[in-house]
């Protein structure tokens, strides 16, 4: 099969489209032929080894971290599918990835695909969705009327929290760029501050969670808007554990757990019009390179999704 694999760490360069071996099934496993996947901030800092010291891989190694496509074969202890579904996942990050034709995944990290949705949006969905549950709903404990900042709201991640978090009933502020404010205000969110003409800690006060996406100065500012006892939740850095105890608040570092059943929820939440893909690029699994170069500006709008085969 065609894939996008590495054979060392290191930049765009190391990123290479050949063909390798298709994936060997497990008795749990799901062999999904893939339609389309997308490209996450996570798979060039696994590229260039920033991970590294968590994660230990052997190469060549393919990348890759969200998939949409059909059910081609299943293990013979699989039950909750049947070849010819059509599925999304985030399989899980210690296995070859998705920028391929084929990935092998436990049954238990895999969804329906929303019947609304095509494969490219199916596909722009699971990290950054269960990312956004596992931070505002699982850690944060997110309720109706809660005041929620998040930061990087036109990114893959923030696109899709302020969403969520729209949904389940709180009051949404967000941070972007001049040229992101009026797409951020169709997601849902209340106010909109623009980081080039106005500082956040001069405008918000007393939130009840803010989830930081960008880490360094951006998350230590992040503490003075937020109230006694509110959440910091971040994807970026763990945040401080003794100034948060000096500023009385709950915060923690998120690193994301792939989940089928919550993967599913969020198909739900999809289909009936609660959320909404933000497909912002397409692009065909060969242009793999021009992909990460465009991840790693920070200035991509939605999700970039490749479109395998």
């Amino acid at each position: 099969m065609k894939a996008v694999i590495i054979e060392n760490y290191g930049s765009i360069d190391e990123l290479k489209y050949t063909e390798v071996d298709e994936p060997k099934l497990k008795d749990n496993d799901v062999l999904i032929e893939i339609a389309a996947t997308s490209v996450n901030p996570v798979d060039w800092k696994i590229r260039e080894g920033y991970l590294k010291g968590m994660l230990d891989y052997n190469f060549p190694l393919t990348l890759g971290l969200d998939a949409a496509g059909t059910i081609k074969e299943i293990g013979k202890k699989v039950t909750k599918f049947r070849v010819g579904d059509k599925v999304f996942t985030r399989p899980d990050i210690t296995r070859n990835g998705t920028y391929a034709e084929y990935v092998a995944v436990d049954e238990n990290l895999v969804a329906k695909k929303p019947e609304n949705q095509s494969f490219e949006e199916a596909a722009s969905i699971p990290l950054v969705g269960l990312t956004s549950w596992q931070c505002l709903d699982d850690f944060a404990d997110i309720k109706q009327g809660d005041k929620v900042l998040i930061h990087a709201g036109s990114g893959g991640v923030g696109s899709f929290a302020i969403q969520l978090a729209k949904s389940l009933g709180a009051w949404v502020a967000t941070t972007c760029s001049t040229k992101n404010v009026e797409f951020v205000k169709s997601l849902g969110a209340d106010k909109v501050i623009d980081y080039r003409n106005e500082d956040f800690t001069h405008v918000l006060a007393d939130m009840d969670i803010v989830f930081d996406t960008l880490g360094g100065d951006i998350q230590t500012q992040s503490y003075d808007v937020l109230k006694e006892e509110g959440v910091l939740v971040s994807i970026a850095d763990q945040p401080d554990q003794e100034l948060s105890q000096t500023k009385k608040v709950k915060a923690g570092y998120v690193f994301l757990e792939p989940d089928g059943e919550q993967l599913a929820k969020i198909g739900e939440m999809i289909e009936q019009g609660k959320i909404r893909a933000n497909v912002g690029t397409v692009m065909k699994l060969e242009e793999i390179q021009e992909a990460h170069r465009l991840s790693e500006t920070h200035h991509a709008k939605g999700k970039i999704v490749l479109r395998v085969g």
